[in-house]
Order: C-alpha cells, then structure tokens, then sequence
C-alpha cells in the first residue's frame, strides 16, 4: 500500500533558491540575518542581500558561468550563505565540502565534480593547495587572507549588477553534496533549485517559527540536513542564524544562553551531551522551545530524557541526501509527537514499505525498505547513470536503504539499515572506502569495515583485517587515521583468518554484522 501524508499538500513556486530564500530581504533590512556565534560578527538581510548581488558580479567578472561547479570548503561563517546563493543566482552549481576532509579526500571530490573555484579559510590552505593542484580548479578564493589565494572580500569590490541569469528551476542544478548511497564511494547528489525549494516549501509548515526565532547553527552547511533545515528555511522564513564553526559543548551551551537561541535542529550525539552532561545545568537555556533531531536514529529514552531536563518539544524527523532531505517529521504538538518515531511523511510526499526479498508492498507494522516518492527526490547521481537506475525506479520512487515500517496511524520508524553506511554522528562514512586504505597497508590481505554500535557515536567504524605478515591493531587505526577525515576513522579492529563473501566475491558484511551484535 501507499502511505500518504497526513499533512496538506502544499504549492511549490518555480523560482530561484536564491529568490525564494531572500524574498523578504530588503523588508527585514536591519534585521540579523547570519551571526558568527564566537565573535559576534553579524550580516543583515540588507547585507545578505547586497553581498550575494557583490559576490555574483565578482565571480561572474572572473568568468565564472552558469553550470559551472564552485567549491565550499570551509566550516560554518556567515560568509558561507554569501557565496552558496552568489553561485546559485549566477546559475553556477555548489558542491560543499566536508571542511575536516585530507587533502586527497578533497582532491578526489574537485575533480569528480570538475569544480573550476574553490573557496575556503586560511586554517585549510594548505590543503587546498595541494587538491588545487591535483585537480582542475582555476582560483582558490579565501575568508580572510592567504598567500595563493584571492580573498573573498576582493569579490565584494565589483562595481556593477551581477548579470541576469536564467535559471530553469526543475533543470539547472543547485548543489551538488556528496554521498555514499546505498553501497560504494561518495557520489555527487545532482539537487536541482526545484528540488530544494521544494523541501523548504514542504516542510515550512510544519516547522511553525518565524522571524522572532534564532536558530543555533551548528550542524554543518555542506552537509544537506544544515544547508536546506537550518541555512535555507531559516533565512526563507526570516529568523536569525547563529553560526558555529565547529562544535565544543561549553562553547555551544554559552552560545544558547547568550543569544536566547530558542530552536536548536541537531544530531543524536548532542542531544544526548543535552540529556546527560553535567555542564549543562551550569547554563540557562529557558528560552528553547523546540529540540529537533535528525541524521540518525534518535532512542526513545535519549529524547524523553532531553525533553525533561530542557523543558522543551523534541521532535525526530528523516531524510537522506539524496531527498534534499526531508521525508518525514513528527508534527510540533506536545500529543502528536511520537517519540522513537521519524514521523508520518511530509507534504506532497507518499511513502511505500517494501519485502526486500520478494519485492512485495507491505502494509501497517510490517517490516520492509522504505521507498518514497515526492518532488524533493535528486535527478541522479552524477556520472553514474547505474546507480542512479538502482536507486530510482521508472515510477519514480527512491529505495532509501532503510528497513523500517509504519504503525497504523501513518508514523515511520527505523528499525535497521540495508545499505551498508555507518553513521557516525549523523556524518555518513563509506566501509569501501576504508576498506580500500587498509588494502595499501603491505602488511594487510584482505579487510572489511563495518558499523559497531557506540553510545555517544550512534555507530563507530570497525575494521576486520586478514594480515599477510605482523601489524598490531594500533597500528593499522594510525595508519587510517593519517588518510582520513577524523568522522571516519577506524576505532575498533580485530583480526580474523578470513572476511567472509559471496560467490561473486562480494563482502557479505551482513555476517559480521551479525556476529557483532551477537557479542
């Protein structure tokens, strides 16, 4: 059967991102838009406004042209909502990038994507160097100033109007973010401006806030739940947005007391830190209303117990990279909130739950791999015609990878995962691409990674190695670490005398996944 939602379907303009989310720019003038949280430094819907017609015209006069990739490698600041929507009013196409990502982590995303600028802050210059070179990026841009790059601010100089770009809404790209799908490497999530308009249109209801409201933004721009929850709706709806550029929890906690944040859109290891941490009671955060989590599975337990020491709503909802992401939210009704669940589906969204075995369509409480179907759905994944095949049907529906069912009343809950993602903090990790690093360790015949459960974490990284010759444990996590962003690297590993697979040769992990649990 076809879950529908049960919220009203809603209409969604043919417009420009950057039109729909500034529409009440100049109106709110004065009014704080972006915050940098730590200095206090703050842009205006005004000068939103004015910096993103300055940047475009800066870009469009260093022959920047419409399809063409710019790349975000940089953490949170306010300048970060500058350049995404200068880009995308110029019909260019972001990619964003994980700003703790190596340089050959960053090197393999540019030249995926083909990106010709890349921006990003002097702390990482080092690394941008090295991936400019590597790939095909013309100009390095930098927040602040850097020797071998042009600061963003000589960008904000241009004289002039920005050209009129035309920008066919269901067609030209916006962004491209990167993920892992359901198996294999990062891919490129081809989200177009429909595509994100349309999630904002989708969900701007059911998240009833408005410009007497200050977010707290923390969860990443680059990664799709902080660009289109946080970044997007925020600035659409007129509220303001305080920026973190990376989270430390006595940082964060002084922040929401200071700018009497009063929603907080998170991932499940900080809102247990909220629940459980002892620094928490040292400040005030009366004047949060509403605990939003979403990336990963938010217990029961975890959410009751945040929920009675903050004195607010908590709320879980879903969505993946690939939906631009959301496809389900819990209603912001203290009796409509079913805690442990992901909520019904959002408007102009259907949902089905599928027999990952036969192939059946299930009904109420029966388990099955969620498909949804709705405008928020990407075009594809970039330059793999095949997995895109794999991931959408003619008919339209997205198969999300997750096992999980719906009760009766139309609410979704999460239960396991096909795909073979770890979630770490929310933040997606690929096992074949770890799996591919420890195989250049001489010492290493064969390897497999899969996800370890881990309270504060949601799911660690584990590896199961078969060595050729000596290597301790300690040594072959060192040697990952080295190679990889920080979210992914390997914390537990354990050798074995062979990684079990199919006859095609296939990684059948879901045997020491089993065997994991079994402990």
């Amino acid at each position: 059967m076809i879950f529908k939602s049960i919220y009203p379907d809603v209409t969604i303009p043919e417009v420009s991102l950057p039109e729909f989310v500034l529409h009440r720019a100049q109106e709110l003038g004065n009014k704080p838009a972006l915050i940098d949280g730590p200095s206090g430094r703050t842009l205006t819907y005004e000068q939103l406004a004015g910096a993103v017609s300055k940047a475009a015209a800066g870009l469009a006069a260093r022959g920047f042209k419409k399809g063409e990739v710019f790349a975000i490698y940089s953490p949170n600041l306010p300048e970060y909502a500058v350049a995404f929507l200068a880009v995308a009013s110029l019909g260019g196409v972001n990619t964003t990038i994980n700003p703790l990502y190596t340089a050959s982590e960053l090197t393999v995303q540019l030249n995926d994507c083909g990106a010709k600028f890349l921006l990003t802050v002097p702390p990482f210059m080092d690394k941008a160097l090295e991936a400019a070179r590597e790939a095909k990026v013309q100009e390095i841009f930098v927040l602040g100033e850097a020797e071998g790059a042009t600061p963003f601010a000589a960008l904000l100089q241009q004289e002039g109007q920005p050209p009129q770009v035309e920008i066919n809404p269901r067609q030209d790209l916006l962004v491209l973010p990167y993920s892992s799908g359901t198996t294999g490497l990062p891919k490129g999530v081809r989200l177009t401006h429909y595509n994100i308009v349309a999630n904002v249109s989708q969900i701007k209801d059911i998240e009833p806030f408005g410009e007497n409201d200050t977010l707290i933004g923390i969860l990443p721009f680059f990664h799709i739940y902080g660009m289109t929850v946080i970044l997007c709706l925020a600035l659409h709806k007129g509220a303001t947005i305080v920026t973190m550029p990376r989270f430390d929890l006595e940082q964060f906690l002084q922040i929401m007391q200071d700018y009497r944040v009063t929603r907080a859109y998170l991932v499940p290891p900080i809102v247990l830190a909220l629940a459980k941490h002892p620094l928490v009671d040292k400040y005030d955060l009366s004047s949060l209303n509403l605990v939003m989590s979403g990336a990963a599975p938010l217990s029961k337990e975890v959410a009751e117990a945040c929920a009675s020491r903050l004195h607010c709503l908590i709320k879980q909802g879903y969505g993946l990279t690939e939906t631009s992401p959301v496809t389900h939210i819990n209603p912001e009704e203290p009796d409509r909130i079913k805690q442990g669940s992901i909520g019904p589906c959002i408007s102009n969204t259907e949902c089905k739950v599928i027999d990952y075995l036969n192939g059946a369509e299930l009904g109420p409480n029966q388990e099955g791999e969620i498909w949804v179907r709705g405008p928020q759905v990407m075009q594809g994944y970039l330059n793999h015609p095949q997995a895109t095949q794999a991931a959408i049907n003619a008919e339209g529906w997205f198969r999300t990878g997750d096992i999980g069912y719906a009760d009766e009343d139309g609410y979704f809950y999460i239960v396991d995962r096909l795909k073979e993602l770890i979630k770490y903090k929310g933040l997606q990790v690929a096992p074949a691409e770890l799996e591919a690093v420890l195989l250049t360790h001489p010492a290493v015949a064969d390897a497999a990674v899969i996800p370890s459960p881990d309270e504060e974490a949601g799911e660690v990284p584990k590896a199961f190695v078969v060595l050729r010759s000596q290597a301790t444990p300690d040594e072959l996590m060192a040697f990952v670490a080295e190679k990889v962003a920080p979210h992914k690297k390997i914390r537990l590993l354990e050798v074995i005398e062979q990684i079990p697979k199919s006859a095609s040769g296939k990684i059948l992990r879901r045997v020491l996944v089993e065997r994991e649990r079994g402990k």
